[in-house]
């Protein structure tokens, strides 16, 4: 029972006034028909005597990836066939039962865009942009191609090289003169990678070795250099004259904070509380990155710098530092457990004035840095770089370090040292080139030390 598969364009328009490409199944010259992804504005963007690959005209903006969908979607009818055959099932009915519970390939666009929507309902405000800006990378990639949207049957291997390309042309958010950062591209088609894992495991659009993914290999995220300071730096910065109330005295004051209490994230330190300092003098607080939960003992460096704004008329709920506004809307959120029932509008609105007032530290901390002649680019994530290098110098093993940083796992705090580790390096490499002393010189310089009753004794216990 010989079956073979082929195109055709059903030549009655649909509702919306565009024409279907049909997959023809047929068997002992007999048909059956399935819609395929491709609707067509025009029939004559589609060519009958076209050969494979080539079904749709130069004339559709989509040509290319519609055709490329189109081979897909027949190679997909094939593999169907090949399956029901092993079992005696292959008839054109089933094949057609089997292809397609749907008549038209999902979103992907809508379904990551969902996706997307249901991180931020859900309370991960730091996945949801990230999300939301590869949501917008794509959009802007297909725009590129003038299409509005992308289906799934299109992520190809191929459409994935072309989009990963597009990425090393945008500009860089930051600095506008740089292109993205590797990494950044990375992340985003490690976004993209866990989508279509989704895709494939929870709402089952797809099977799992339709995935584009087995077949396309890229960079994944790079180690960048951490910058950091040192114990000398920070002291500069300690015995810096500013003039007390002032907003870059405020901003040292919470770069110094974090350092001392092994290098608190600047959205956490943001939202510290009165109620986050416990009776017997420690720092309690949960981690907005990583869920987990710290407690750090408030040693005399720490508690000076909270004296500064402490006073007897604060509530237990109100901020520590000046930085956000106690008596907003979002502020009635005291626990994390009520953050998390926040509407995600205010969640939003939250997260993007934390965002800004860090992004005012880090302006005046670079003026700190100038006035301490230190000529490395200073940020508050920095006071947790410079803490962890300090720390390593002084021998704090990484299991200590993996508690004090608040890790998770001994594995992360190892990368996370990785490039703070030199001493063991740098002792190896001074003992290569050691120069080498003559052991005759050596003895002289010793003997110049010693008196004469000292060189006469020494010479007897020789000779014995």
């Amino acid at each position: 029972m010989a079956t073979t598969f082929n195109l055709e364009i059903n030549n009655k328009p649909t509702r919306k006034g565009t024409y279907n490409i049909l997959l023809r199944i047929t068997q002992d010259r007999k048909h059956k028909r399935i819609k395929t992804s491709i609707e067509l504005r025009s029939p004559k963007d589609y060519n009958p005597k076209a050969k494979h690959g080539n079904w749709i005209r130069t004339s559709e903006p989509n040509h290319k990836s519609w055709n490329e969908a189109l081979a897909n979607e027949i190679e997909n009818a094939k593999i169907t066939y090949r399956d029901l055959r092993e079992h005696g099932l292959a008839t054109k009915e089933n094949i057609k039962s089997t292809i397609k519970e749907v008549e038209i390939s999902p979103s992907f666009l809508a379904y990551a865009k969902q996706r997307t929507s249901d991180i931020l309902n859900e309370g991960g405000h730091r996945n949801f942009k990230k999300y939301n800006g590869f949501c917008n990378k794509l959009e802007g990639f297909l725009k590129s191609n003038r299409k509005t949207d992308l289906l799934f049957v299109e992520v190809t291997t191929s459409f994935l090289s072309k989009f990963e390309a597009f990425l090393h042309t945008l500009k860089n958010e930051r600095n506008h003169e740089a292109k993205l950062h590797p990494n950044t591209i990375a992340i985003n088609l490690n976004i993209f990678k866990t989508i279509i894992n989704r895709a494939i495991e929870i709402d089952k659009l797809l099977k799992p070795e339709q995935n584009p993914f087995l077949g396309y290999k890229y960079t994944r995220e790079v180690s960048t250099t951490k910058e950091k300071l040192n114990e000398a730096e920070i002291e500069s910065i300690e015995n810096l004259e500013l003039k007390e109330g002032s907003l870059i005295w405020h901003c040292r004051n919470y770069f110094l904070f974090s350092f001392y209490l092994a290098g608190i994230r600047a959205g956490d330190l943001i939202q510290l509380r009165w109620c986050n300092i416990t009776a017997d003098g420690r720092l309690e607080y949960r981690m907005a990155k990583t869920k987990k939960d710290r407690s750090i003992f408030l040693h005399d460096k720490a508690r000076d710098i909270l004296q500064h704004y402490y006073v007897e008329s604060c509530k237990s709920t109100d901020y520590i530092f000046p930085l956000l506004d106690s008596n907003a809307p979002y502020a009635k959120a005291v626990t994390p457990e009520q953050k998390a029932t926040l509407p995600p509008e205010m969640i939003i609105k939250l997260n993007d004035i934390v965002g800004a007032k860090n992004s005012l530290l880090n302006k005046y901390l670079n003026k700190i840095g100038t006035q301490a002649n230190i000529t490395k680019h200073i940020s508050m994530h920095i006071a947790r770089h410079s803490f962890a290098k300090i720390a390593k110098d002084n021998n704090v093993d990484n299991n200590h370090l993996k508690s004090l940083l608040g890790h998770s796992n001994i594995k992360i705090t190892e990368t996370y040292m990785g490039n703070f580790e030199t001493q063991e390096t740098d002792n190896v490499m001074a003992s290569i080139f050691k120069k080498r002393e003559d052991p005759k010189a050596r003895i002289q310089k010793l003997m110049e030390n010693m008196t004469s009753d000292q060189i006469e004794a020494l010479l007897k216990s020789i000779k014995r």
